[in-house]
């Protein structure tokens, strides 16, 4: 009996709004959902411990879904869902192209919601006389405060204030690509700023919207797809690496209005002296440079993104740097992530020994079983290098071994070759060329994934303190599944851990060797966020990580070991 009652209420349900999905449809989409995270989502037990989620009991879930007022409610309780885990890798994705922009951006500075950049080709000065360093108060009579934790579902990032600084991004700027209800915006906008020279003021801004709105799931949708992007990443790879550029895959999406992140210059203005070496060209991979301080040479490289594989010219850098500075300052904030075994290799390059990499504990599935195999078919058909065929052969062994038992995890496996340890650069003649002497590195909270994985590597093998803030925690790789069939929606989905060389101890999460949440968390800790260092390029921030290095190379020993809270 009740299983009929279900049957009808969704039969009514279906005849009151015909234009929208059924009942029943979003009940199956939901599950289909849900079932797809069931079965390859790497960290599920991980939430369920720290987070108390647990995603294979979703009979609440589905009651909501059949409950749902319309499509648009429906999707967002399916990024709802995908929110719940709390993972900056996995986000829930609407097949539409519409977005509006308010025409400034906004971030999060000593607390306060801070102009950071006006689009004075939208907004003129004459008629929005408001500045950078202006407060945005308010938004169509809605606190900026308020309208952050409205936005929190759109912004998962780990990090508690990783997600704010997104959420605070999406006040100005809407997409409704991960938010449902992106296109309910005025065409006019009233904010309140609070000028820093002028008083609270109000003004009427018009948002500037292109693509076409999704407002119920009809006949025919423009799906969303990123099939060209994987094109373009496996076009210059044999069909055999398929396997392993999934697993390499350590990135988050890009967030357009976060200032600097994934850019090649930093975010802050170097000294007046520095000479630049690297970063004028469009084409560079890196920023780098030198500059004096205190009578020693500071080199400088930043590494915006791990998308290229240009280890020649991060090299030649190095052995620049090794005989012409006097330590080196590595910066990875507000990097995205990109291919893991780019950022081993750029790790191997300041590693003057023998290091330990992070492992990834994989969620074996009967897809990854029979990938590894065929993949470990192609590479001996095709020829592939020795180390590919024996790490498929590793991967293949413990991955069936994994399948076959209940909790379906593997160990923790290297991801670049067959064994944890890992090798420093060397030259043809095995002569090490990593860099020697002494290495700080700049981190924040929008350093993710494979910008984690850099941090967690530099901190487990001492090879210097990191300098900032704790990176998002973004512990695994990351695959685009499509999640559902009538509404059309796909979803990012982490489906591995990285395991660290040794468990974390932290106030917020249960002791455990992971990433994922628990970010790498700096021994110097120093905020660039502050509306001092907006206003003056960050000459705050620079001058203190300028001090701390000069610190380090004058130490009598300039090996740094991990923070009492990080062990």
């Amino acid at each position: 009996m009740k299983h009929l009652r279900i049957v009808s209420l969704i039969l009514a349900a279906a005849a009151a709004c015909p234009a929208q999905m059924t009942p029943g449809e979003k009940v199956l989409d939901f599950s289909q959902m849900a079932a797809t995270y069931a079965m390859n989502y790497g960290p599920l037990q991980w939430k369920r411990d720290a987070l108390n989620v647990d995603l294979l009991n979703i009979g609440d879930w589905l009651t909501k879904a059949m409950n749902t007022q319309d499509d648009l409610d429906f999707y967002e309780l399916c990024v709802a869902y995908v929110a719940n885990l709390n993972d900056a890798h996995d986000v829930f994705l609407l097949p539409s192209d519409f977005q509006a922009y308010l025409g400034f951006d906004v971030d999060i500075y000593d607390g306060k919601t801070i102009i950071e950049f006006i689009d004075r080709t939208q907004l003129l000065s004459s008629d929005f006389p408001f500045q950078i360093g202006d407060e945005l108060l308010s938004l169509d009579g809605v606190s900026t405060q308020d309208l952050i934790k409205q936005f929190n579902n759109y912004a998962i990032a780990a990090n508690p204030l990783s997600t704010s600084r997104f959420a605070a991004s999406s006040i100005t700027f809407r997409t409704q690509q991960v938010m449902p209800h992106a296109h309910v915006i005025p065409a006019l906008s009233t904010v309140v700023i609070n000028r820093r020279n002028g008083g609270t003021q109000s003004f009427s801004i018009p948002w500037l919207k292109s693509g076409t709105p999704l407002t119920i799931v009809g006949p025919v949708l423009p799906p969303f797809s990123n099939s060209a992007a994987k094109a373009a990443a496996s076009s210059t790879q044999p069909d055999y690496m398929e396997p392993l550029m999934r697993l390499r895959n350590l990135r988050i999406r890009d967030r357009k209005l976060v200032l600097g992140f994934g850019a090649l210059k930093p975010v802050f203005a170097l000294p007046d002296n520095f000479v630049v070496r690297m970063g004028t060209n469009r084409f560079d991979a890196f920023y780098t440079g030198t500059y004096q301080a205190q009578g020693l040479t500071i080199g400088y490289i930043r590494i915006p993104a791990f998308d290229s594989f240009a280890s020649r010219g991060f090299q030649t850098e190095i052995n620049y740097m090794q005989q012409n500075t006097d330590g080196l300052v590595v910066d990875i904030m507000r990097n995205p992530g990109g291919d893991g075994c780019f950022a081993e290799d750029l790790l191997s390059r300041i590693m003057p020994n023998q290091f330990q990499t992070l492992g990834f504990e994989i969620r074996a599935t009967r897809a990854w079983v029979a990938a590894f195999q065929q993949a470990l078919q192609d590479a001996r058909d095709l020829g592939a290098p020795a180390p590919i065929v024996r790490q498929y052969e590793k991967l293949l062994q413990q991955v069936t071994a994994a399948f076959l038992m209940p909790s379906g995890r593997t160990p923790p496996l290297p991801l670049c070759g067959t064994s944890l340890a890992v090798l420093s650069a060397m030259d043809k003649s095995g002569q090490v060329i990593a860099y020697t002497k002494p290495v700080m590195l700049l981190a924040d909270e929008m350093s993710a994934s494979a910008a984690d994985f850099f941090a967690a590597v530099f901190q487990d093998n001492q090879r210097g303190p990191i300098f900032g803030m704790r990176t998002m925690g973004a512990g695994g790789n990351v695959q685009q599944f499509q999640v559902s069939t009538y509404s059309e929606g796909q979803a990012t989905l982490t489906e591995s851990l990285m395991h660290r060389k040794n468990p974390i101890v932290t106030p917020e999460y249960p002791t455990a060797p992971y990433v994922e949440n628990i970010g790498v968390r700096p021994e110097i800790k120093q905020d660039y966020m502050t509306v001092d260092n907006l206003l003056n390029n960050g000459s705050t921030f620079v001058q203190a990580f300028t001090d701390a290095m000069v610190k380090l190379i004058n130490a009598p020993t300039t090996t740094v070991g991990s923070d009492s809270d990080q062990r």
